[in-house]
This record gives structure tokens, C-alpha cells and sequence, in this order.
């Protein structure tokens, strides 16, 4: 993979995205970037106010900082869980990067995720499942490249070392 090419990493609320980017980020020493917490810099909103004016503000929202984290180089960036709701925002990252789907069953988000701390999850528990229902094939089809999250945070690592190592 050249190094100019961005790492994006996609996937479920509570899937393991920031962590993981973190963590690459540093194994790999690159920048990493939250999504999320671009959104709140470029729009001095927090992500919840945001969602409080529309789902529509907060996509649109999310798609300019799309277009500036893409205009970026050689970054980890961790996507919000409905960045593939809008098939732009994902044509914008593959200009620049490489798709993963970080892929983690219902059952292990709701086993540790606190679903009220997520704008999207507040609804309770099975709003995951429904979510995952919903967006499973839009981040299959999205993805580059498929990783599971089901094994220790070191394993999976590795796999997404030597995936980058042979592109």
C-alpha cells in the first residue's frame, strides 16, 4: 500500500473503529483521525445537536468532512456508523484510500457497548440489531476489504497489517 493512501475504516456503532484506527495508526506511525470529532471541530456543533436540528444536518455535516479528511494523506480514519448511508461520502474516501469494514456481531456490541452514550443506539439494544439488519450490505458493498472483530485487539491487528502490507 503506498503510503500516501489513506486508511478508512468503516463499520457498526460500537464495532471498534476508533480504537482500532488508534491503535493502527500508531503500529503503522501514521495520523489518525475521528470522524466524529472532525464533524464537531468544522461545525462547532457537537454531533447530538447536530442529529437534535436533523439526521439530514448531521449527513451533510458528515459529508464535508468527508471531502477534508480525503484531501488528506497517509491517515487512519475512523468513519461515524452511517457514513455509508450516502454512497458519496464513500466515492470521496476511495479517491484517496482504502475501505475496511470492520465487521462485529450485534451480539458482542450490545454485550459492551453503553447503547446510551450513541446517538443512534438510544433507543435501546435491539436498535442494533436493526441497524446491522439495515446497513450490513451497504458496508459489504462499500468495503475494500472485510475484518472481523472477533478475536483480540492484537490479532485483529495483524490482520489488518498484513492486509495493508500486500495492497
Amino acid at each position: 500500500m503506498k503510503n500516501k493512501q489513506n486508511i478508512i475504516i468503516i463499520g457498526m456503532p460500537g464495532s471498534g473503529k476508533t480504537t482500532f484506527g488508534q491503535a493502527l495508526a500508531q503500529r503503522l506511525g501514521r495520523k489518525f483521525y475521528d470522524a466524529d470529532d472532525v464533524i464537531v471541530a468544522q461545525e462547532g456543533k457537537t454531533i447530538p445537536e447536530l442529529f437534535a436540528v436533523s439526521e439530514d444536518c448531521f449527513r451533510d455535516a458528515e459529508v464535508r468532512a468527508s471531502k477534508a479528511l480525503a484531501a488528506k494523506e497517509g491517515t487512519v480514519v475512523a468513519c461515524g456508523g452511517g457514513v455509508i448511508k450516502r454512497s458519496e461520502n464513500i466515492e470521496i474516501f476511495k479517491q484517496t484510500g482504502i475501505v475496511f469494514f470492520l465487521d462485529r456481531s450485534p451480539d458482542d456490541i450490545v454485550s459492551d457497548v453503553d447503547v446510551s452514550t450513541r446517538p443512534l443506539l438510544k433507543d435501546g439494544k435491539k436498535k442494533v440489531y436493526d441497524l446491522y439488519d439495515e446497513r450490513i450490505s451497504l458496508y459489504r458493498q462499500a468495503a475494500d476489504y472485510h475484518i472481523a472483530n472477533d478475536r483480540t485487539i492484537e490479532e485483529v491487528l495483524d490482520d489488518f497489517e498484513a492486509l495493508i502490507e500486500n495492497i
